[in-house]
C-alpha cells in the first residue's frame, strides 16, 4: 500500500495517517526493526505513526521515503493474559455512566465482562492503550475539557475507544472511573511496563484495595563528596541530553530543558556534552567540598564569594568557595562541574523527568554529589547563549483543520505563560482574553507528540509541551514549535508574553543532533 497522507510535525517528525490500527502496528514494527536513515524513534498510535529524526535534512528524506514505504504484516505472537483489580471509585464514573446512558453497575458490567487487549504504548511509561478486543464491544467516551494537572496513580481512565490506568501521578485528560494497586511499570523488569501491545487485559472489581499500596522506589544514594547544595531555589534538578528512542515504552526523551545552556556549560568546563549538569529555577547556592571547575549558563546572575562572575566562563572554586546563583532575566540556569555530576541512570540517561518521575529526584537544600569523569579536554571560554526573542518558529499542523482560523488563529494573538507551566509544558492565555476554538466535532484518536507541540484542549487555552512532554496525546496540534526554537521556549518564565511565526522547514538552518528531542 503507498501512504500518501503525510505531515510534517515540527522540524525533525514525520506523521503518518493509517486506515486502522492493525496498520499502525505493522507500520511501527517494520520502521523499528530497519529504522529509516537518521531515525531516532517511532511512536504507534490510534490511527498514526509518528516517525523523528536527528535533523530537519534526516525528516525531509524521510518523509520521501515514507511516501512509498510499504510493510509486511506481522507475526502474531502468542499473547499474555493480565487482569487488573479495579475499585470502581473514580471521580467521573457517574458522568461517564450518564454519557453512554447507562448505569453506574451497568458501566461497571461493561468495563469487567469484556476482553481488552494492549494496542500501544504512550502518554507516560507504562501507561498503556487498551482497546475492546471486539469492537462490537467498544464504547466511544470523551475526553475532559480540561486535563487535569495531577490524576493520581492507579486511577483507571477512559478516553475515546481506549481503556488505561495512569503508572504514576501526572497531567491527564481522561475520564475517571476508578483506581487500582497493580504496578504499572518497573524499569527492572523485561518489559518494564505492566502491560505489552497484544496482551489481553481483563479488568475484574474489587471492593478495596490491598491494605497497602505499593510505595514508590526511593531515589538512588547519590554519590557523595565534590560539592554541596545548601540552597536548591525552586527546583533544582539533574539533566543530560535524555534518553531518546524509547517512545514504544511510553517514555519521551526529556533531558535538558535548553540544550544550548546546558552544552555551552559542559564545553566551558571541558565536559562531554552528555555529562549532567545541574538546571535550576529561582537560584541556588552551591559550596566546593573539594577543589571543583564550574561554569554557569542561561538565566540569573552568579558570584563566587560574593564577587560577580561572568557567566559561560570557566571557574575553579577552592574548598569552601561558595557560589550563588540569583534570578535574573529567563528561567533557567544550567551549572556543569568538570567530570560531569555523578547519579543513576534509568534507561541510558540521569535526567529527571517530572512527568514520568524516571530519573533522579528534585534535589533538596543538604545534597551532596559526586563527579561522573566525564571531561574530555581543557575548558573553554563559552558565550553565554543569548535568545531574548520571544517569537517562536512553528510549522503548520498537523491538526491545524482542527481549529477555527488554522494557524491564523494561533499567530495573530499574543499569548502570556501561565503560572501553572512547568517541564510539560507552558500553559498560554491569550493577552486579550480570547481562546481558541475548534471546527471540528467529536474526538481526535490519540497520536504521538514532540517536544514542541502546540497541543489546543477543549478549553481553547494551547499547551506548548517541552522537554518532559507525553508521548501520545489526543487534543489537537495546530502547530509544531522547531526543534531549534524549543531552547527558547524553555527560558520563558510565568507572565513572559510570546508569540508565535510559521515557517516551511525546508527553509531552515541544517542542524543534527544525533538522539534527542
Amino acid at each position: 500500500m503507498s501512504v500518501k497522507n503525510l505531515k510534517r510535525v515540527g522540524s525533525r517528525a514525520v506523521m503518518v495517517d493509517l486506515p486502522d490500527l492493525s496498520t499502525v502496528m505493522n507500520y511501527h514494527a517494520a520502521l523499528t526493526t530497519a529504522p529509516l536513515d537518521g531515525q531516532v524513534d517511532a511512536i504507534a498510535a490510534a490511527r498514526t505513526v509518528l516517525v523523528t529524526f536527528d535533523s530537519p535534512r534526516s525528516a525531509a528524506r524521510g518523509a520521501q521515503a515514507l511516501e512509498t514505504f510499504s510493510p509486511d504484516a506481522t507475526e502474531k505472537t502468542t499473547p499474555r493474559e493480565i487482569t487488573i483489580d479495579v475499585v470502581y471509585d473514580g471521580e467521573d464514573l457517574e458522568e461517564v455512566a450518564e454519557h453512554l446512558n447507562m448505569t453506574v453497575d451497568e458501566l461497571i458490567e461493561w468495563h469487567t465482562s469484556i476482553e481488552f487487549t494492549g494496542a500501544f504504548g504512550g502518554f507516560a511509561p507504562g501507561f498503556t492503550y487498551c482497546v475492546a478486543a471486539d469492537e462490537h464491544n467498544a464504547k466511544d467516551v470523551p475526553r475532559r475539557s480540561s486535563p487535569r494537572t495531577a490524576v493520581r496513580a492507579g486511577a483507571v481512565g477512559l478516553a475515546g475507544e481506549f481503556s488505561a490506568v495512569y503508572p504514576r501521578t501526572s497531567p491527564g485528560g481522561w475520564q475517571l472511573i476508578g483506581t487500582t494497586a497493580t504496578p504499572m511499570w518497573d524499569a527492572e523488569n523485561t518489559p518494564p511496563a505492566a502491560i505489552a501491545p497484544g496482551d489481553i487485559v481483563r479488568y475484574r472489581q474489587v471492593t478495596e484495595h490491598p491494605p497497602q499500596l505499593p510505595a514508590e522506589k526511593p531515589a538512588p544514594t547519590q554519590e557523595q563528596g565534590a560539592f554541596e547544595l545548601t540552597d536548591t531555589g525552586l527546583l533544582t534538578l539533574i539533566e543530560d541530553l535524555g534518553r531518546a528512542g524509547n517512545g514504544n515504552l511510553g517514555v519521551t526523551t526529556s533531558g535538558a530543558a535548553d540544550r544550548a545552556a546546558h552544552r555551552a556549560a559542559n564545553e566551558a568546563v571541558g565536559n562531554s556534552s552528555k555529562a549532567a549538569t545541574l538546571e535550576n529555577i529561582g537560584g541556588l547556592i552551591l559550596t566546593a567540598r573539594t577543589e571543583i571547575a564550574v561554569a554557569v549558563t542561561g538565566a540569573g546572575e552568579v558570584d563566587v564569594d560574593k564577587r560577580p562572575v561572568t557567566k559561560g566562563h570557566p571557574l575553579v572554586l577552592p574548598v569552601g568557595a561558595t557560589l550563588t546563583i540569583a534570578p535574573g532575566e529567563g528561567l533557567r540556569s544550567y551549572v556543569a562541574v568538570r567530570g560531569g555530576i555523578a547519579a543513576a541512570g534509568e534507561l541510558g540517561s540521569r535526567s529527571a523527568d517530572v512527568l514520568s518521575g524516571l530519573g533522579p529526584k528534585p534535589l533538596r537544600p543538604g545534597a551532596t554529589l559526586g563527579l561522573a569523569d566525564q571531561a574530555k579536554h581543557p575548558g573553554l571560554p563559552v558565550p553565554n547563549p543569548q535568545r531574548d526573542e520571544k517569537v517562536l518558529r512553528c510549522v503548520a499542523g498537523p491538526r491545524d483543520e482542527w481549529i477555527a482560523g488554522g494557524t491564523d488563529a494561533l499567530t495573530s494573538r499574543e499569548w502570556q505563560v501561565s503560572e501553572a507551566s512547568n517541564r510539560v509544558g507552558l500553559r498560554l492565555q491569550a493577552a486579550d482574553g480570547t481562546t481558541l476554538t475548534r471546527a471540528c466535532d467529536g474526538e481526535l484518536a490519540s497520536e504521538g507528540i514532540v517536544g514542541g507541540a502546540i497541543q489546543v484542549p477543549t478549553n481553547g487555552e494551547p499547551v506548548v509541551f517541552l522537554r518532559d512532554h507525553a508521548v501520545t496525546g489526543g487534543y489537537p496540534v495546530v502547530a509544531t514549535v522547531v526543534a531549534e526554537d524549543l531552547d527558547i521556549a524553555a527560558q520563558l518564565a510565568p507572565g513572559d508574553t510570546v508569540s508565535f511565526t510559521i515557517v516551511d522547514p525546508d527553509t531552515l538552518t541544517e542542524t543534527t543532533s544525533p538522539k534527542e528531542h
